[in-house]
């Protein structure tokens, strides 16, 4: 289970996950990326059990990367305790994942091998993701960057751009 060495505080607050991820939005390292759609907590256990199933399908062939670190402790008060009495104790680490980061990379495997093995590691995981090749996924930051989005068409086929 991934979960830091050392921290500065113990329990820590629960924070904001609003807008898009503004870093580690691109494929660095491999050919390969599982990309999330939605804020969410991810826990240690759900990247692990994605990792595995990855790993199994590719037959630990090719190489792959994991992009997130649960590095944020979560608490909770056991159960059938009432309100009060302060914060509850930790109970385990999640790794704060917002809309457009990469979660994993995978290269040295064909691109139906890496779609396969990133689908199946997607249900293990809590949000939506989408499958990109790292041109895609340059095209689609880069495009995003520089403001440009998709036209509206009318019923009558012309394009609404002011």
């Amino acid at each position: 289970m991934l979960m830091p060495k050392r921290t500065k505080h113990r329990k820590v607050q629960k924070g904001r996950m609003k807008g898009e991820s503004l870093r580690g939005n691109r494929i660095a390292y491999g050919e390969y990326g599982l990309v999330a759609l939605e804020p969410c907590w991810v826990k240690s256990v759900q990247i692990e059990a994605a990792r595995v199933a990855m790993t199994r399908y590719m037959k630990r062939v090719g190489k792959v990367w994991i992009k997130i670190f649960p590095d944020k402790p979560y608490s909770q008060k056991p159960l059938g305790t009432r309100m009060g009495k302060g914060k509850g104790n930790l109970e385990g680490w999640v790794a704060v994942v917002r809309p457009s980061r990469v979660l994993f990379e995978i290269s040295g495997v064909s691109e139906e091998v890496a779609r396969e093995a990133l689908r199946l590691a997607a249900h293990k995981l809590p949000l939506a993701t989408k499958f990109y090749s790292k041109a895609d996924l340059d095209k689609a930051v880069d495009a995003k960057l520089n403001g440009e989005t998709k036209t509206k068409t009318n019923k009558e086929g012309v394009s609404d751009e002011n």
